[in-house]
């Protein structure tokens, strides 16, 4: 069964699935309210919560999800993923990449979380001048290419200003890339600089983060150090030595 829930809110539309999930809820549910939010010229915010299983989904469920999904592949603005199944979230999760508007998933019990991260902006990237040619680059939120475009005219004019360059990286707040092209532009802006990076500080709370910091090292000949999200003063003094 495919559920439609009426937030309120101009451009949200919430859904529930429990099961069994058939053909006929998509063609009879999910499909006009999608096309009704569209035909608005609205770019749409999905919370999706899933209490379904995949072996709750019938085949033609299935077809019609995947249709579903390249019929409305441009419309989507941002897709929340509520379910407690860590297959689906990890897939999900690791697909997200490739689609072409952010895509996040959360717990049952986070349920509200989801709903706060649909009405949060998208990612930024802030810059902050420390002096003495040390630069805070943080990084917040899941960053797209549109904000490595708002980004790369500052860091630019900051690195033609000074010989030598210190960078204090800030993951602390960071959710990942969002797409492709954000993810081709953040090696663009790493392999442009790297020769006049002196050395850089990362700050951050997630496994992959430290292991990315490795791959960096070696790729790009950069002196680098992570650092754990509660180790940010010791980061500094680092940076600073």
């Amino acid at each position: 069964m495919i559920e439609i829930h009426d937030t309120g809110e101009h451009g949200i539309l919430e859904l529930k699935m429990t099961p069994p999930v058939t053909d006929a809820d998509y063609r009879d549910t999910l499909m006009p309210a999608l096309d009704a939010a569209l035909t608005r010229g609205d770019r749409l915010r999905l919370l999706a919560i899933v209490e379904a299983q995949p072996s709750d989904f019938t085949l033609g469920a299935m077809v019609q999800d995947a249709r579903a999904g390249l019929k409305h592949w441009r419309g989507f603005d941002r897709v929340a993923l509520v379910t407690d199944d860590r297959v689906v979230r990890m897939a999900v999760g690791g697909f997200s990449v490739f689609m072409p508007c952010p895509v996040s998933t959360f717990p049952m019990q986070e349920a509200d979380a989801a709903r706060r991260w649909l009405r949060e902006s998208l990612g930024t990237i802030q810059q902050e001048d420390l002096g003495g040619g040390t630069l805070q680059v943080r990084l917040r939120g899941k960053v797209d290419g549109a904000a490595y475009e708002d980004a790369i005219g500052d860091l630019d004019s900051f690195f033609a200003a000074h010989e030598q360059v210190r960078l204090l990286i800030d993951l602390r707040d960071f959710d990942g890339w969002q797409g492709l092209d954000a993810l081709r532009d953040h090696f663009y802006l790493v392999r442009g600089h790297a020769k006049r990076v002196q050395r850089a500080a990362i700050v951050g709370d997630a496994g992959w983060q430290e292991m990315a910091v490795q791959v960096g090292k070696r790729a790009f000949g950069i002196d680098a150090k992570y650092f754990a999200a509660a180790d940010m003063a010791k980061a500094q003094a680092w940076l600073a030595g």
